[in-house]
């Protein structure tokens, strides 16, 4: 018996006959500004689903665990269950977004380095933005997991931006969640990869292939989407 276990913005999340398996299932809903901007999309499930599936594929290929096992229909997925450690990690590779306005920065100039950010995942208090030693004070994740998360990160940065580069694409920044196997408790990425958690831009005209058009009223969010599947997809 499938029961649902947790539904967010964009996905829900179910059990199965496996305790160590879980089923996702890719919604039509978009969010913004932590859901104070709202919509359906038809065929935005499908479109994650399959731009997720490609991603952790690609990642699945260069030896990174993830929680990804296998696409099974057009809009859902089977996962490895795990205890999601309380961390939002951003990767920045480009001024874009908060960013931006924290620093006075113009978007679209390059970091020079990659920036990693840790948020505490907590939507009543707003997602603040900690460092490592809240992250131990809080007891949310050991010195340990932090630089596992570091190191696995920076790989997922690595692996990402020339997958997208081969697209054409630029990669400027993305958010990254991790969990414990509740199998054996190793560290591997969960959640999702896909247009809803990264900022991609075309990489000679800056046109935005990301949920930011829906943001900031630009382009149609399905269309899109669609572009940037086709242009994945030929990517071998």
């Amino acid at each position: 018996m499938s029961e649902l276990l947790y539904e967010g913005k964009a996905k829900k999340m179910f059990s199965t006959d496996d305790p160590n398996v879980l089923r996702v299932e890719y919604k039509n809903d978009a969010t913004a500004f932590n859901g104070k901007k709202k919509a359906v999309f038809q065929g935005k499930g499908r479109l994650n689903n399959a731009i997720c599936t490609k991603i952790f594929h690609v990642l699945q290929e260069n030896n990174l665990p993830t929680h990804f096992i296998d696409k099974i229909s057009e809009t859902e997925q089977l996962v490895k269950a795990v205890s999601i450690v309380p961390i939002e990690v951003v990767i920045r590779n480009v001024v874009a977004g908060s960013l931006a306005k924290r620093f006075g920065l113009d978007e679209g100039v390059s970091l020079g380095r990659t920036i990693i950010e840790f948020y505490y995942k907590s939507d009543e208090l707003g997602d603040p933005m900690i460092n490592d030693d809240h992250a131990l004070a809080l007891k949310i994740a050991t010195e340990e997991d932090l630089a596992e998360i570091r190191r696995q990160a920076l790989k997922v940065n690595d692996v990402l931006q020339s997958l997208f580069s081969e697209a054409g694409i630029l990669l400027v920044d993305f958010k990254l969640e991790f969990g414990k196997l509740k199998s054996n408790g190793a560290l591997v990425l969960a959640d999702e990869i896909s247009p809803d958690s990264c900022r991609l831009w075309d990489k000679e005209t800056h046109e935005k292939l990301d949920k930011d058009v829906f943001r900031r009223n630009i382009a149609d969010l399905p269309e899109t989407y669609e572009k940037l599947l086709s242009r994945l997809e030929a990517v071998k």
